[in-house]
């Protein structure tokens, strides 16, 4: 059986994921957004976090209650470990239905960034488009989620957003076509989300607005952490100023496809 750990439960399993680099771990261990379910409240042995469409395993894979915890997942899941025994266990569990492939971790470090040089970006935003910090009407503008589902998806509501989270917007003719924003938070700072319509594209949307989300976090005090899913999000990432840590293996798991 397994149980849903508490916020005061979670502080528990820290120790259980210290050796897997992610700021969306810590948003869910502090008690900021995500679930956590375990084996047992009191000791754990195994634990698994969820955050969005990411979720993440430490601790005995061997057990019926970890078995149980690779199939508490929703219809599309990222799955991140850190152990070749655990994905050994997701390839055997989701035989058919994983994708295997790499996302990029980065240094984290906010003296790598040159304030001058992202001041100087967003200069570079083309003429007849707007850059905005999102407000609470922004945040409800429909072309903003359509976009991407996940700018604001893990805050409670819009108003919860606009306390916890942050970001940026570029429009144009009055859609938002470019867009930057707080995925997860942390008490030390973000992880950020960042997507750009397909139309608009190779036109520096997206480092305009992602440099101001940078520069803002600069400015309160806090980090605006970069996980890259390919290798254009590690190009752009690099002309930031952030600086390749390593990549490692995630995997997509596809629930439908067994139903």
């Amino acid at each position: 059986m397994i149980y849903e750990a508490d916020i005061i439960q979670r502080k528990k399993l820290s120790s259980m994921f210290e050796n897997i680099d992610s700021t969306i771990i810590l948003s869910c261990l502090q008690g900021h957004m995500g679930t956590a379910w375990v084996d047992d409240l009191e000791n754990p042995t195994v634990a698994q976090i969820t955050v969005g469409i990411f979720v993440f395993y430490a601790g005995n894979p061997h057990t019926k209650e970890a078995e149980e915890l690779l199939y508490n997942l929703h219809d599309f899941t990222l799955a991140i470990v850190n152990d070749d025994t655990w994905k050994d266990r997701i390839e055997s569990v989701h035989q058919g239905s994983i994708q295997k492939f790499q996302r990029y971790r980065f240094e984290k470090n906010p003296d790598h960034f040159d304030r001058n040089y992202l001041q100087n970006l967003l200069s570079h935003l083309p003429k007849g488009y707007e850059l905005k910090k999102i407000d609470a009407s922004l945040a409800q503008e429909p072309s903003l989620h359509e976009l991407s589902e996940d700018f604001i998806c893990q805050f409670q509501s819009i108003e919860d957003f606009m306390n916890r989270g942050v970001g940026f917007a570029v429009l144009h003719n009055g859609k938002v076509v470019c867009g930057a924003t707080s995925f997860s938070v942390y008490n030390d700072g973000i992880e950020i989300e960042i997507a750009t319509h397909p139309e608009y594209r190779r036109k520096n949307l997206a480092t305009v607005t992602a440099a101001a989300l940078i520069l803002y976090c600069l400015d309160i005090g806090i980090y605006s952490n970069w996980d890259g899913a390919n290798m254009e999000s590690v190009l752009l990432a690099e002309k930031l100023g952030y600086i390749l840590k390593e990549s490692y293996d995630t995997y997509f798991i596809d629930t439908k496809v067994k139903e």
